[in-house]
């Protein structure tokens, strides 16, 4: 059975998705504050987490910064409706998906399936992905089957979501995907999300790619059209 761990000091939430998530079939824990919920989800991951951001004694963000530093499990943020910068906040670190409050559990759950079936993507390959298994673009090696990736032989931890854009740009360099080509890449059934989701994902991944080399420059960026992966 698949696991969720839900987290959010609100119990009324924490008792109403529960209830929703499992009558889907899913298996679900729950926390109340951050720092249980980062104990817990480093010593056993769940199949994916969902964090709300303001908690107790550890807010949402900081547990996903500290969470990054060791895994690439799968997270939903809930933000407050209003609050664009928890957001962008939120993607910056690595989150794969958000969902303002108030929200319907029908839209909750068309997110968990749809995070859920990219990680599910990315650890069980079919015929068609065992054929182009390993992608090799200059300094950059993508590895389908194993979800690695490496720059210049050294590793870049990735997210399913930053995988699938950087893998949907570098299949075919040089050419431009509209930031609606990236949404279907990493978003595959359809659930929206609009531009800045796909603009703070090429951000986070600009950054990790930095961070290894300082001059890395192959996302590029044609302002009013798209991004473009130039291959070195």
């Amino acid at each position: 059975m698949t696991i969720i761990a839900l987290v959010d000091d609100d119990r009324n939430i924490l008792s109403s998705l529960s209830m929703a998530l499992e009558q889907e079939g899913y298996q679900v824990k729950t926390y109340s504050d951050g720092v249980t919920a980062l104990a817990a989800l480093q010593a056993s991951p769940p199949a994916l987490a969902i964090l709300d951001i303001k908690m107790p004694r550890m807010d949402g963000h900081e547990v996903l910064k500290k969470l990054r530093q060791t895994s690439d499990l799968p997270v939903i943020f809930l933000t407050s409706k209003d609050d664009e910068v928890d957001e962008v906040v939120g993607l910056s670190l690595g989150a794969d998906d958000y969902i303002k409050k108030p929200f319907s559990q029908r839209l909750l759950l068309q997110r968990v399936r749809a995070v859920l079936r990219r990680a599910e993507a990315r650890n069980a390959p079919n015929s068609a992905t065992t054929a182009k298994e390993v992608i090799v673009r200059g300094k950059l090696v993508l590895d389908q089957l194993r979800h690695s990736c490496t720059w210049n032989e050294k590793d870049v931890q990735l997210t399913v979501t930053e995988f699938l854009i950087l893998l949907a740009l570098a299949q075919r360099p040089g050419i431009v995907k509209s930031r609606d080509n990236l949404m279907d890449a990493a978003y595959d059934d359809q659930v929206y999300v609009d531009d800045r989701t796909i603009d703070s994902h090429i951000k986070r991944l600009r950054r990790k790619f930095k961070h290894v080399d300082d001059l890395f420059d192959s996302i590029q960026t044609l302002y009013g059209v798209g991004y473009k992966y130039v291959e070195v």
